[in-house]
């Protein structure tokens, strides 16, 4: 599928359009990701619904951006774009922190324009110590590149699946030290706000359906901690696919699109 371009404010932007249907699903993936996380999601998805896909700010082929932005212009983007092309109704699906603006994005346009939202492999707990360190070393100019190569290490050390290694080591690793520091200042950003993503969406007002697909990490307490979660808002719907990586896109593509089905309804 080629990609679109699309001018909003004194941004370009580029963008996917495929399929059709009733319900239209918005692919948001996280902060020095874009279209490629969904390669293999979008042809699947595209047989059911009208699948938007657009990449970020400064995330596009050329890279290209005007002066400095974060996570509410991310949210604010999103809502031009939807405006621009009459989308009345939608579904996000959101990868890591592109959670955040997801959440945003729900609670500022209402459940009747979002009335479930979707958000894949987002950390649900806070801030933990190594987490917050490496996103304090990730935003100076002198530590950034081996904070970031830890983390790729990290995320690729128990997968053999290429396209996961080629989007962590390629794709990932392609975005510069400019927008690096810059995710992980709103990352941190994030987290300093609302404590965690379950606390971020316990504010989400009105409440509404929001599943959470995730393969790791394969963590007992981490399992539980959402079953907890879901108790206490019975829209809440964690559902955990089998895979060795944060990437169940790329590693599950049938799993997940069967999840998104099932949820949809």
């Amino acid at each position: 599928m080629s990609m679109k371009t699309i001018t909003l404010g004194s941004n370009s932007f580029d963008y996917q359009d495929s399929g059709s249907g009733d319900t239209t699903l918005l692919l948001l993936s996280g902060w020095c990701q874009d279209h490629r996380l969904f390669k293999h999601l979008i042809p699947l998805l595209a047989q059911h619904y009208r699948v938007l896909n657009i990449d970020w700010r400064g995330h596009n082929a050329a890279r290209s951006y005007d002066g400095d932005f974060g996570m509410d212009d991310l949210t604010a983007d999103l809502v031009l774009f939807l405006d621009r092309l009459d989308v009345e109704r939608l579904i996000p699906l959101s990868t890591s922190h592109g959670g955040w603006a997801n959440i945003a994005l729900s609670q500022q346009l209402g459940p009747l324009r979002v009335p479930k939202t979707i958000v894949v492999d987002w950390l649900m707990t806070g801030a933990f110590t190594d987490l917050l360190q490496n996103l304090q070393q990730s935003q100076r100019p002198e530590s950034w590149q081996q904070a970031r190569d830890a983390l790729f290490a990290e995320w690729v050390a128990h997968t053999d699946n290429q396209d996961v290694i080629n989007h962590v080591q390629q794709e990932m690793a392609g975005f510069d030290q400019e927008m690096w520091i810059r995710s992980c200042r709103e990352i941190e950003l994030a987290y300093g706000q609302f404590g965690s993503p379950l606390q971020r969406l316990e504010q989400l007002t009105p409440e509404r359906p929001v599943m959470h697909l995730y393969s790791q990490p394969h963590s007992a307490e981490y399992d539980q901690l959402q079953r907890e979660f879901a108790q206490r808002h019975r829209g809440f719907n964690p559902v955990k696919i089998a895979g060795a990586s944060h990437f169940p896109t790329l590693e599950s593509p049938d799993k997940v699109v069967m999840e998104i089905r099932s949820f949809i309804g």
